[in-house]
């Protein structure tokens, strides 16, 4: 079988998460061969691989002239490779794609009230506007898809109440032989960093800055947490919070000022963004990892934090609660006083943090990059062995098509 991966809206972390981790398991499948397209700053970071090929396109930057990129470009490109199926893993697809195509839906952002809501409160009005359009070529793209495949059940029921067609819930999976490979210790700054909270109640999100994960709830409850622990603290953050040096549209400046303003740059450490190779030595370094996130569709830190046996602490999203189950504490995410309970509760109980750790660590075995490979092809080995006559118009593609792999 020939599967062509469209990966050049894998622009984002989670986007290299998922490009890095997926190509070594299809080049390893008997009988694959993969063709993919991906943006020259990820073909970058991507090893050579045996029956993957890397297609040099030449697609322009900018989401919107991409997307008419892909529309033009990649049919003829369909064609001319002979590929039996289309991925589309950039959250929208191919209109009319010449063979059947499956959709990884994994942005959350278009179908969140809290987003919107959170985008208007800042008055980012052109933000606000380019999701508005996205999420109706995002919808639409649902439509076009012979089928459509979520990162978990919880947004996979999220983005079917959305569009009113089925989703396919097939779980990104955890490596932990790739994670915990990386030999190389941190940087000395970043270790000396670390060092020097020895004392302290050692806080880690694991995020470059954006609204969603709601940095500010969180930083509102340091000081609570400061005023309430009999010991000091520090939150480690892998970012900046600048907006020079932050990926992505979001200014980080207001963040950088609430910092200021409550007091707390003592308290608030900016490591800046840590190599994956290294991320493994930062969690085990730490005490709780705590994330405020608003909106979420997966979660990889989450997996690599209960991998580590890094208690959690986490907002109350169905999401999070299917992605750590009984391996979390759970907090109210738009409440800082609610967070500090619950870090309190961790931090104050060794037992609660030991069995939270073990919980974590026997979850992360669930989660499987080699099963969400072989369920994503089982998808894929179903469409293709349907005759072209009777594939299903854009506007009706992915009624009919079997839940395969569903997690849910």
């Amino acid at each position: 079988m020939h599967i062509f991966l469209n990966a050049l809206g894998a622009a984002c972390a989670s986007g290299f998460t998922y490009i890095r981790n997926v190509i070594p398991h299809l080049s390893a499948c008997p009988g694959v061969y993969t063709s993919i397209v991906v943006n020259e700053k990820l073909k970058r970071e991507l090893p050579d691989a045996p029956n993957v090929s890397f297609l040099d396109v030449g697609a322009p930057a900018g989401a919107a002239r991409r997307f008419w990129f892909e529309q033009t470009t990649l049919p003829r490109l369909l064609r001319r490779t002979e590929a039996d199926v289309l991925i589309s893993a950039g959250n929208f697809a191919l209109w009319n794609s010449p063979v059947p195509q499956i959709l990884l839906s994994g942005n959350s952002l278009y179908t969140s009230a809290d987003f919107s809501r959170d985008l208007f409160s800042r008055r980012e009005y052109s933000l606000l506007l380019d999701n508005l359009i996205k999420s109706v070529f995002a919808r639409r793209s649902v439509h076009w898809a012979d089928s459509i495949v979520a990162p978990s059940s919880s947004f996979a029921d999220e983005l079917q109440l959305w569009t009113g067609k089925r989703v396919v819930a097939i779980y990104h999976g955890f490596d932990k032989n790739i994670f915990f490979a990386g030999g190389t210790a941190l940087p000395p700054d970043v270790q000396h960093k670390i060092d020097s909270a020895q004392d302290a109640l050692r806080l880690l999100l694991v995020s470059h800055y954006n609204y969603y994960r709601n940095f500010e709830t969180l930083l509102a409850a340091i000081p609570i947490l400061r005023a309430r622990l009999e010991r000091k603290i520090r939150l480690f953050l892998t970012c900046k919070l600048c907006s020079q040096v932050n990926p992505g549209s979001y200014r980080a400046e207001g963040a950088a000022d609430m910092v200021r303003q409550l007091g707390i740059s003592e308290e608030v450490v900016e490591l800046g963004a840590i190599p994956y190779r290294q991320l493994h030595h930062l969690y085990k370094a730490c005490d709780l990892y705590v994330t405020p996130a608003y909106t979420e569709t997966f979660a990889h830190p989450l997996v690599e934090a209960m991998a580590c046996g890094l208690p959690v602490v986490a907002s109350d999203l169905p999401v999070h609660r299917e992605i750590c189950g009984r391996a979390a504490l759970y907090f109210e995410r738009f409440s800082p006083e609610d967070v500090c309970t619950q870090v309190l509760r961790a931090a104050k109980s060794p037992d609660l943090r030991q069995e939270l750790s073990t919980l974590g660590r026997n979850r992360s075995l669930d989660f499987s990059w080699i099963r969400h490979v072989n369920e994503l092809l089982a998808l894929a080995t179903e469409l293709a062995r349907v005759p072209a006559v009777q594939r299903v118009s854009p506007s009706e593609c992915g009624r009919d098509i079997q839940a395969v792999g569903n997690v849910s």
